[in-house]
């Protein structure tokens, strides 16, 4: 479900506002005035939102300011083609259209004393903790050993602008590998619980992801960590609190793979911040056969390799994911195998179903998208502007680090007759005077904030006083928090954060029997200091996941019932592979179709022509747990020749069993008769017997889209990335067995069939 353009919105700016709200009785208090961020000026955005400044902008991550600007940070590739590499990115707007580039967080002179001079500065995570910025980042190589390793550094600053001073040492050090070397300490991610406890997830592929608990200013390591996720999986971690769930989010496949680049992002959620982790069909993020929802991934536009993300909330309460991603037509930004090009690229992300899903998982937009918005929509306005003054007070927001926060006497309030409704609030507050916020009458329910008492609390007199408490993390004097509060027929929820990423410091909720009017909503304080107020109308979430291929109608079927493989060819015959009980059985070969081999043995059948069609089989294939099998598989292949296919299988990556949807073709777009490039995207969960499916579809430009699908059981299916074919391929559907002969296993093939389907709409589209 799409929400409306915020064009059909009553935004106004301050003064207009000012002008139309209802006054109230003067108290005598003082309350700080609040401010508004600026208007977006576009209503609209359009992907790759990072274009109008670079070219690319690589493992994004992303902050509100207290100054009502959205702060940008990005890896230290060079930003323009032909530029030198930096040392990591910082930008900024308001509208995600227009953009100011501000510089790299470090210069020669001030980049990690520990790092040597030719490390990579990769993968910014930007938090605000205990009144400063923290920005962690990963260190490629550290001057603390020989060899190669990698660490965690973090900077601090007192403006999301910097400059940025970096500690004297790691925040996670260099950690030894079993049997030499050292783990891939990659990818940092902040996070806030509940009871102010805070933690830092990190690490990749080799050694997998990990959380350890961190002292109170972020800098410094706690306790012993913990493994969240099993290695040779998932990178790029990210972690928020929803509806009392902690969701682990992270990125699997290759991140940097030209136009074959499958990376995704996927998703496990759990009770505590350590785990463990599960997904929606309640599979660990740690075993073998690991598990993940898809929260992320490719639709068959022009953005390939959608990943390494950061999560942020608008003024109306919608999240949104920003990621990068590359144009398959343009993917490179130097040479071919050099440098990706990754912009970065923003997206809703609807929860639906209680999970993450972007555009209702749809994947990626690449047409105009509402924007997020920073305004308030309802307005809100000091009781009694002429007894207090408007200090401060200006059409765009305040900046409160330099200290254009002004006072008024009195409460302040929306319009008494603001439309009813769901309803969004934010603000941000400082210092330790309690603010109270009250939304709706008759009755009221009233949300305080207590840093001086240390509570934070949602209190309904309604006859019988209903109320909610907790405990309010302590914070500096001169700190600032953001309290939000959403008001629905399900009920009032507060939230209060430091960084506005969703990682919640405290929480209160009163029930939906309740049903509280949505307005007006109040503010009064004895001297309470808050700044960036909006009152807007609450954000829904998409209804419904966004539609997936269907099979209809059985067009065509191979049950192999006869050893004669009628209606079958063979590319490199192998003469292993017999017919008998009603399936294929195939011997694992010890070939590969990756790279200029090009050994392996394909099974190949004619496919039902340029329509909308499903092709399916269903295989079963031991590949065991745990044990190192690679790269053993069987698959379902969208086949062009040797150079140009798209191959799903069920297969051993080292310690894990995945189903990865690999594709091969030429490395430069512009050279198809060039050097080749493969890279892969991960669908559902492993498991010893697995339908396959790949849906066909030809787009208005010509080429051929494959959308792949798995099963365990052959009625639920998982649907994930899709890749393209070039206008002109007439691409064959194939069979696979093959990575490994060792040990000596043999792939069954129950059946191959062909589906009518009917295609989802352009999955690009708003």
């Amino acid at each position: 479900m799409s929400r409306p353009p915020r064009t059909s919105r009553p935004l106004r700016r301050a003064t207009a506002a000012l002008a139309s709200l209802a006054a109230l009785a003067a108290t005598g208090a003082t309350l700080a005035t609040p401010t508004y961020a600026a208007e977006p000026g576009p209503t609209a955005y359009a992907n790759a939102v990072s274009d109008s400044f670079s070219d690319t902008f690589a493992d994004p991550a992303v902050i509100r300011g207290r100054d009502g600007w959205w702060y940008a940070y990005a890896t230290s590739d060079p930003l323009r083609a032909g530029d030198a590499p930096g040392a990591m990115h910082m930008a900024r707007t308001r509208d995600w259209s227009s953009w100011e580039y501000l510089g790299t967080v470090f210069d020669a002179g001030n980049r990690p004393s520990w790092a040597t001079p030719t490390a990579g500065l990769w993968a910014p995570d930007i938090r605000y903790v205990a009144g400063k910025y923290v920005l962690y980042f990963t260190v490629t190589d550290t001057t603390l050993n020989p060899g190669d390793d990698s660490a965690i550094g973090v900077a601090t600053a007192s403006s999301p602008a910097g400059p940025w001073t970096p500690t004297d040492a790691p925040a996670v050090p260099p950690r030894p590998a079993p049997g030499g070397g050292f783990l891939w300490t990659f990818d940092p991610a902040g996070f806030t619980d509940v009871d102010g406890q805070r933690y830092l997830y990190f690490g990749s592929y080799f050694g997998g992801l990990w959380a350890t608990r961190v002292s109170a200013d972020g800098l410094t390591p706690v306790g012993t960590a913990t493994q969240v996720a099993i290695d040779n999986r998932y990178e790029g971690s990210f972690v928020v609190r929803h509806d009392d769930w902690y969701y682990l989010m992270g990125s699997a496949a290759n991140c940097c793979a030209g136009p074959t680049t499958g990376y995704s992002v996927f998703a496990g959620r759990s009770r505590s911040p350590l785990g463990p982790f599960v997904d929606a069909e309640g599979t660990s993020l740690l075993t073998s056969r690991v598990g993940g929802t898809i929260v992320l991934t490719q639709n068959g536009n022009r953005f390939v390799g959608a990943g390494h993300h950061a999560v942020i909330t608008d003024a109306e309460g919608r999240d949104f994911i920003a990621y990068h991603a590359l144009d398959r037509t343009n993917p490179w930004l130097t040479s071919t195998f050099g440098i990706n090009r990754r912009p970065m690229l923003l997206d809703r992300l609807d929860w639906v179903d209680g999970w993450p899903r972007t555009r209702a998982g749809a994947g990626p937009s690449d047409t105009p998208q509402p924007a997020p918005t920073l305004s308030s929509g309802l307005g809100i306005t000091p009781t009694d502007p002429a007894a207090g003054g408007f200090r401060g007070m200006a059409e765009g927001p305040s900046d409160p680090v330099a200290g254009d926060t002004g006072f008024v006497r009195g409460t302040a309030s929306t319009t008494a007759s603001a439309p009813a409704g769901p309803l969004h609030v934010r603000l941000d507050h400082r210092g330790t005077e309690p603010l109270r916020v009250l939304v709706g009458r008759d009755p009221a329910i009233k949300v305080t904030l207590d840093p001086k008492g240390g509570r934070l609390t949602a209190q309904l007199d309604d006859g019988t006083v209903r109320s909610s408490a907790t405990a309010l993390p302590a914070l500096p004097a001169d700190a600032w928090r953001t309290l939000t509060i959403e008001a629905t027929a399900d009920g009032l929820t507060a939230e209060v954060t430091e960084s506005d990423l969703a990682d919640v410091a405290a929480r209160v909720e009163v029930p939906g029997d309740a049903r509280p009017a949505s307005a007006p909503v109040r503010l009064s304080s004895s001297r309470a200091v808050v700044d960036n107020v909006v009152v807007n109308p609450a954000a829904a979430d998409a209804a419904d996941l966004a539609p997936v291929p269907e099979a209809g109608a059985l067009l065509e079927a191979e049950e192999f019932d006869s050893p004669s493989l009628a209606g079958f060819t063979w590319v490199r015959p192998n003469p292993a592979v017999t017919v008998s009980g009603g399936s294929l059985r195939w011997p694992v070969e010890g070939t590969d179709l990756v790279g200029g081999g090009n050994t392996a043995s394909v099974l190949l059948h004619d496919t039902p022509g340029d329509g909308d069609w499903i092709a399916e089989a269903k295989t079963t294939l031991d590949l065991g747990v745990n044990t190192v099998r690679n790269y053993q598989q069987v698959g379902l292949v969208a086949y062009e020749d040797d150079d140009d296919f798209a191959r799903l299988s069920n297969v051993a990556i080292w310690n894990t069993r995945q189903t990865e949807f690999g594709r091969e073709t030429a490395a430069d777009p512009d050279a198809p008769d060039g050097p080749t490039s493969y890279g892969g995207a991960i669908i559902g969960t492993s498991a010893p017997t697995l339908w396959l499916r790949l849906a066909h579809h030809r787009n208005a430009a010509g080429e051929h889209l494959y959308r792949a699908g798995t099963s365990r059981d052959g009625v639920s299916w998982t649907w994930g990335a899709t890749w393209a074919f070039a206008p002109g391929t007439k691409p064959r559907i194939g069979l696979v067995a093959h990575g490994g002969a060792s040990p000596a296993v043999t792939a069954e093939v129950d059946h191959l069939r062909f589906y009518a389907s009917t295609w989802p709409s352009d999955p690009g589209a708003g």
